[in-house]
């Protein structure tokens, strides 16, 4: 079977270009990944995230991750609050209080997620919807951060991920907007690859590794 097909990789172009400046010195990325999977680490989608965020770190990237499920984050109330009332401030003392002033500094942003229903897991929305306090309408976040996308699917129809990365486009690839959608990884047919690291596939699926981790190494 083909790399295509074991992993779909889709224009993750120019991610870590290397920042040089003789006045400054080397500029550190920042990236921020969230996992919204329920597994965590145990997870289908930790096995395509864990090497492509490895990836990034042999890069020179400074990278902090963190599972929706180790954080404490309600809904958005919807009062826009902090849009009109405190700008840039949301009300709720919750763990966004920590991520949010992360989200704001990012370089690259990675959200990674598996598909159960058509798109990302009702967590990872969450967590996205109480972003509104850094983006507030008609303002200029000041620098163009860009966006990965990274999920897996027991399926093996490619087409099942359709939803998820127009979802992503949607909300990251507005024209004259702050963010760029730099591209997804995408899984399908995951469930059989832990039996498969056990096997006789155990070789083939190592290439599935490398060419996530790769993805860095190469933008």
């Amino acid at each position: 079977m083909s790399i295509e097909v074991q992993i779909k990789i889709e224009k993750v172009d120019m991610l870590l270009r290397p920042l040089w400046s003789q006045e400054i010195g080397e500029i550190i990325m920042k990236v921020l990944a969230i996992n919204g999977s329920p597994h965590m680490d145990n997870g289908n989608t930790a096995l395509i995230l864990d090497p492509f965020l490895e990836g990034m770190k042999e890069a020179g990237a400074n990278v902090d991750l963190y599972n929706t499920r180790n954080l404490k984050i309600g809904p958005c109330n919807g009062d826009m609050s902090c849009w009109f009332k405190n700008p840039g401030k949301c009300g709720q003392d919750d763990d966004m209080k920590m991520l949010l002033p992360k989200f704001k500094e990012a370089d690259v942003i990675v959200w990674a997620s598996p598909v159960y229903y058509a798109g990302i897991t009702g967590p990872l929305k969450n967590l996205m919807d109480r972003q509104l306090p850094l983006h507030i309408f008609g303002e200029s976040s000041g620098k163009r951060q860009k966006v990965v996308l990274v999920s897996s699917c027991g399926f093996w129809d490619i087409s099942m991920f359709d939803p998820l990365v127009s979802q992503m486009k949607a909300i990251y690839a507005r024209p004259g907007g702050s963010t760029e959608f730099a591209g997804a990884l995408l899984r399908p047919g995951a469930d059989p690859m832990r039996d498969m690291m056990k096997g006789d596939g155990a070789a083939e699926l190592t290439s599935i590794f490398v060419a996530a981790k790769k993805q860095v190494g190469s933008l």
